[in-house]
């Protein structure tokens, strides 16, 4: 990136380091105005997060994983395969056109209906008391999590064709809502998952907010979600325990129902102070604080890595965040600017939600940290939507072109590395020989 700003604006050698400084800052924001920073740095927070990820599930699942399977390794292997077979996705999925990506809409959205409906057959399991799970060949599936990639394609395209007419209820509301988005929402709902729920409640909303839904609607639309949710939670004891947790007082003693992971995340945070315990030490992961590895990982994180590893994790969906928004600010395709708005809405509202359940900001939910946290399903399905944003910011006028122009000076480069087979030669490079005892052109030795 530095030989790149460097050649782009020139640091003026005027004697003060001041001048240099101000030159410097002027290239970063010329390169984060360029038509290819929304992919770079979608890919590289996307990255990091993953990788991050898979290095605290490896320390946070070490002690469970041991006392369950005998192997400190078992869930890690798992989440570096899962990880595996989502970043292939997510490279495929990241070189398919958009135009391709609309040809999934319906295809998508009745196959994860389908999905759902499944987790009600015998190939459907329980699990802490929720059922929203399949099992296959050996490995549980959730259909919900990519559900949330087939409703965000989906509502992308209907909403993009009826652009013209989205003041109209009727129009805003079918099909996204009527019947698809109800019907999904529902069935999970029917298997007690009212984290997954409030996700995809939050991405339709984000969908008709990016369509241009007057905001008076929204008015109404959050009055039904509101009291649909304290429904909800009223009618599980589970739930409340939660709510009176958060907001009760009641965890002064943290053997108290609905108190215990609560107060341990919180010691986990506490006990890894400015600076953490350092990678690997964490105290809670030994028995202490449940799912470590899974809904509660950022402890770990904070109690390992301590203020830094936080702020840092804040800082990459910080960036993630950004990468959205640029797509959807200079998207000239109505189909990019919904579907890039409702991945802002998904990793942003699940990561917010995640994150205040983990610091106390929120009741305890029961969502996945997105990209971080283990589980396969999660894990996959966010990478195919880190493809599909990929695909979008590379359909954005003008990076297409400039990422093919940099593939491009990037193979003329290697082509001139001394050892490597320029382009078109066959793989073979031709090298000069010794002229000793050859006659030359003009006939002499």
């Amino acid at each position: 990136m530095t030989t790149i700003l460097d050649r782009r604006a020139p640091a003026r050698s005027t004697g003060t380091a001041g001048s240099t400084t101000g030159w410097s800052v002027q290239s970063v924001g010329e390169w984060l105005r360029s038509p290819v920073a929304p992919y770079y740095l979608a890919l590289v927070s996307a990255s990091v997060l993953t990788g991050l990820g898979l290095v605290m599930v490896l320390s946070a699942s070490s002690v469970g994983s041991y006392r369950d399977n005998g192997s400190s390794y078992t869930v890690f292997l798992d989440q570096l395969l899962f990880g595996a077979v989502g970043i292939a996705l997510a490279v495929v999925g990241s070189r398919l056109p958009v135009s391709l990506w609309k040809r999934l809409a319906w295809p998508g959205i009745f196959l994860a209906l389908a999905l759902q409906v499944a987790v009600f057959t015998p190939l459907g399991i329980e699990f802490q008391g929720n059922r929203n799970s399949l099992s296959v060949a050996g490995f549980s599936l959730q259909p919900a999590e990519f559900g949330k990639v087939a409703l965000i394609v989906f509502g992308a395209v209907v909403l993009a064709a009826k652009r013209r007419v989205i003041h109209k209820p009727v129009h805003a509301a079918v099909p996204l809502i009527f019947p698809f988005g109800l019907l999904l929402l529902g069935l999970v709902l029917q298997g007690r998952d009212l984290g997954t729920g409030l996700i995809l409640l939050a991405i339709m909303a984000g969908l008709l907010w990016a369509a241009g839904l007057p905001a008076r609607w929204f008015v109404g639309l959050g009055t039904v979600g509101g009291i649909g949710v304290a429904v909800l939670a009223a009618g599980s004891a589970n739930r409340m325990q939660r709510i009176e947790a958060w907001i009760g007082g009641i965890c002064d003693n943290p053997q108290v129902e609905g108190c215990f992971q609560k107060v341990h995340a919180e010691y986990a945070l506490a006990d890894g102070g400015w600076w953490g315990l350092g990678l690997g030490e964490s105290r809670e992961k030994w028995g202490l604080l449940p799912e470590p590895h899974n809904d509660f990982i950022l402890a770990i994180i904070g109690e390992e890595l301590g203020l830094p590893g936080s702020l840092a994790v804040l800082g990459l969906f910080a960036v993630l965040a950004y990468s959205c928004f640029r797509v959807v600010t200079q998207a000239e395709d109505g189909f990019t600017r919904l579907a890039a708005g409702g991945l802002l809405v998904w990793f942003m509202g699940q990561a917010v939600l995640n994150i205040g359940s983990v610091i106390g900001m929120l009741p305890i939910i029961g969502v996945p940290l997105p990209l971080v946290s283990s589980g396969g399903s999660s894990l996959i399905a966010a990478l195919i939507g880190v493809g599909l944003l990929l695909a979008l910011a590379r359909s954005l006028p003008g990076a297409d072109a400039a990422l093919r122009g940099r593939t491009g000076t990037l193979r003329r480069t290697l082509a001139a590395v001394p050892g490597r087979a320029a382009p078109g030669a066959g793989g073979r490079r031709r090298t000069s020989r010794p002229t000793r005892g050859r006659r030359s052109p003009g006939g002499r030795r």
